[in-house]
């Protein structure tokens, strides 16, 4: 029987999310009698295997006990190793890793690519999808290209580097790269807003800004990729006061869990409204390269929808959404494991690199004079 590898944590804003849906998976997978390896991502960076079996708890200070650190080796024929006697490693055999790290490397291409360079099938998104979902700045301008409702996004930058946003606040301020619901603030106030470029952490890597609609609904709607394109009911968070954010704490922290969260499952919304909001889902799936499971998030204000963001690695995996017809967590990961197996994405291509240029190029220090 093949192994499979379930990877969550990682240097993230989102990693203690992470843990709890990489616990979700690996547990799933051992209920199957999978052969299964699970692999920590410290806050560090390290990474640990350890026991599948563990529960939440026994993150809460950091690595658990009995952990034993190994290594990724991004090389042809690379992968996971742990150290073996005589100082030579020990290759981990993996045929393909369930990928359940949120936000950061782990979700934004970083991983994806060290997984690609070392042969490692991987579910989720694709290096350069994973990217692309990660910037929001960059997902708005693709989104906006095709001609699909998205709200103006502009780049925040400090007083004087850069132009004023285009249009009027109060503002929504968000980090330009990470999740949708940390790092997040409502002002009125350009300075305040480019004062937060200094002071708050999940802004050193850039900031986008955008209109702030008070009174907007947040309506989300799942996407799963294997074997076919298939969306989701559409959701309706229920737990967001007027005029407030659905945020980290109101997603996350409440106990039960995402698939307790309050929500309206399917939305009560109009038929046209549900149809418009498939129909950009399905857009948004092919301009984005989007592949696995993921979250496609709206806005609906006063009869409009407008394409908030994607989060292509979704907390849960997404699975809460899936109620008509009902999915189980079990299913969904088979599905994503049978993806990785027969759609891989490290391929490269070297056709073109046939040598002809370096036999026409004559000497290096010519080209320098």
């Amino acid at each position: 029987m093949s192994t499979c590898g379930v990877v969550f944590g990682g240097p993230s804003p989102e990693h203690d999310i992470s843990i709890l849906t990489g616990l979700q998976a690996a547990h799933a997978l051992m209920a199957q009698g999978r052969s299964l390896e699970a692999i920590y991502w410290s806050k560090s960076g390290a990474f640990f295997a350890v026991d599948p079996s563990l529960e939440a708890g026994a993150y809460v200070q950091g690595v658990p006990a009995k952990a034993l650190e190994i290594e990724l080796s991004a090389s042809p024929n690379g992968g996971f190793s742990a150290g073996g006697r005589m100082g030579r490693r020990r290759g981990i055999e993996i045929s393909a890793v369930v990928n359940c790290c949120h936000g950061g490397p782990g979700e934004d291409g970083t991983l994806q690519a060290a997984f690609d360079l070392a042969g490692l099938r991987y579910t989720g998104p694709s290096a350069p999808g994973a990217a692309l979902g990660m910037d929001k700045l960059a997902f708005s301008a693709v989104v906006q290209s095709a001609g699909l409702p998205s709200l103006a996004k502009a780049l925040l930058t400090p007083e004087g580097v850069g132009p004023d946003p285009a249009f009027d606040g109060p503002w929504i301020i968000k980090p330009r790269f990470g999740g949708s619901s940390i790092g997040i603030q409502v002002t009125d106030d350009l300075a305040s807003a480019r004062a937060l470029l200094l002071t708050s952490p999940h802004l050193r890597q850039g900031a986008v800004i955008e209109p702030f609609i008070a009174d907007a609904i947040d309506l989300n709607i799942g996407i799963r990729t294997w074997p076919e394109v298939r969306l989701s009911p559409i959701e309706r968070p229920l737990n967001k006061e007027a005029g407030r954010i659905y945020g980290y704490a109101e997603k996350y922290l409440g106990g039960a869990g995402l698939s307790s969260a309050p929500r309206e499952l399917p939305a009560d919304i109009p038929a046209v409204t549900a149809e418009e909001i498939r129909e950009a889902a399905r857009a948004v799936v092919a301009l984005a390269g989007v592949r696995g499971v993921a979250r496609l998030d709206f806005l609906w204000h006063e009869g409009k929808i407008y394409i908030n963001e994607l989060n292509t690695i979704p907390g849960a995996l997404g699975w809460y959404l899936w109620v008509e017809p009902q999915l189980s967590f079990s299913a969904l990961l088979a599905d994503l494991l049978d993806e990785a197996d027969r759609c891989p994405t490290n391929t490269y291509n070297t056709q073109g690199a046939d040598g002809a240029a370096l036999r026409a190029a004559g000497d290096i220090a010519s080209k320098l004079a």
